[in-house]
């Protein structure tokens, strides 16, 4: 059993504390905040331990892991001094916002010995748990090509979540790149098909709202892509085409992620409301089988603090193609989330910890979900030209 504190207490971080609250491998469970408030509402909220003033004041207690939750462009640095101050990290996604950082990452974890998993959704979507299963079985002959569209429209949820986080100048950092955010698109794709990424070519789609998002003179990031669309080679033959849409007419509160395979033998596609399995003689509907059960009401009080755009991603449970007997009991009438992920993604942190075991989103798996994304990035303000994927290959 491990103490764990959690850094950043915004919108996402509660649907983990209240899992890790419930888990027998968990102890004492502490929370801090740039907003002193907001951690205190969490620590009431799930009845917590406490609360410390700061993210150095965590990393100098006793705690023995940190799970981060807060802006997506600062992961890297706060891994880095957590791992370094001798705690285990679980981080929300993506891993980090340059290759640099994901080096450094991957070097503290190799000198320190430590836990560290990235909080990727995907890996437990219905879509790739199943095409992983089919994977395995060789049921796809040779796999050559897939495609992962993260279709998530800014105003279905991002505005009001930009806003809540990033206070009187939201805008600027409303404009966070698509392609810095590649891991719900490529995670799904790469957790089922056991490759990587070697080379990306990408388009980025400039915005025309004009209403000061994805704006160059306003964007922290000096970003005005709001789509883009990246193209990769990967190892040993074949290639795979991710999507990363922000302003798109598709009802992501249903599925913001979906997922297509091709093989010499069969196929999978996945679109809002039916997933097909086929062959050259025949097509399966296995909807059903990948279909989340909901588990709460969008209107369940413990959502109060989430946007009405996004609690239909707080909300779901478990699909039939989800192996759950590995999880502890004490999840079993516990509302999931991300189309079933959480309860996957919390109890994979938890023995990660305890039995000192690789998780299965490592960071060197990390590494090849979250940097093919900062490439492709580099690809689109190129103009497409093709550009080459630096690998840290396989966790020692």
């Amino acid at each position: 059993m491990f103490s764990l504190g959690i850094v950043g207490a915004g919108q996402f971080a509660g649907q983990f504390v209240k899992l890790w609250r419930l888990h027998p491998g968990v102890g004492d469970i502490v929370v801090t905040d740039l907003v002193p408030e907001r951690a205190a509402r969490l620590a009431a909220e799930y009845d917590l331990a406490g609360t410390q003033p700061s993210f150095q004041a965590m990393l100098e207690s006793d705690v023995d892991a940190v799970a981060i939750f807060t802006q997506r462009w600062t992961h890297g640095p706060l891994v880095v001094q957590a791992l370094r101050a001798g705690k285990h990290v679980y981080s929300s996604v993506p891993m980090a916002v340059t290759e640099g950082e994901i080096v450094d990452i991957i070097e503290a974890v190799r000198e320190t010995g430590l836990t560290y998993m990235m909080g990727e959704t995907s890996y437990y979507n219905p879509a790739t748990v199943y095409t992983r299963d089919q994977v395995a079985k060789g049921a796809f002959g040779r796999l050559f090509y897939a495609e992962g569209d993260y279709v998530h429209d800014m105003d279905l949820g991002f505005y009001d979540a930009y806003r809540y986080s990033g206070g009187d100048n939201w805008k600027a950092t409303a404009s966070y790149p698509p392609l810095l955010y590649p891991t719900h698109s490529i995670g799904g794709v790469l957790g089922a098909w056991q490759t990587y990424a070697t080379s990306v070519s990408a388009i980025g789609v400039v915005d025309d709202r004009g209403d000061g998002v994805f704006d160059t003179e306003i964007s922290q990031f000096g970003n005005d892509f709001s789509n883009a669309t990246a193209l990769f080679e990967v190892a040993g033959g074949g290639a795979f085409r991710i999507n990363e849409f922000r302003r798109v007419g598709y009802p992501s509160y249903v599925r913001e992620s979906r997922f297509r395979f091709f093989g010499t033998e069969a196929s999978f596609e996945q679109l809002v409301n039916v997933c097909l399995w086929q062959d050259k003689h025949s097509v399966e509907d296995v909807t059903e089988h990948l279909e989340p059960k909901r588990t709460l009401s969008p209107d369940d009080p413990s959502l109060e603090h989430v946007s009405p755009a996004l609690r239909d991603a707080f909300t779901s449970g478990s699909a039939p193609v989800h192996d759950r007997s590995r999880l502890p009991k004490e999840f079993a009438n516990v509302s999931n989330g991300h189309e079933g992920s959480h309860h996957f993604l919390a109890d994979d942190f938890v023995t990660a910890v305890n039995s000192g075991s690789l998780p299965p989103v490592n960071a060197w798996v990390a590494a090849r979900y979250t940097l093919p994304g900062i490439v492709a990035h580099e690809s689109a303000l190129k103009g497409g030209t093709r550009l080459e994927i630096p690998d840290f290959g396989e966790a020692p």
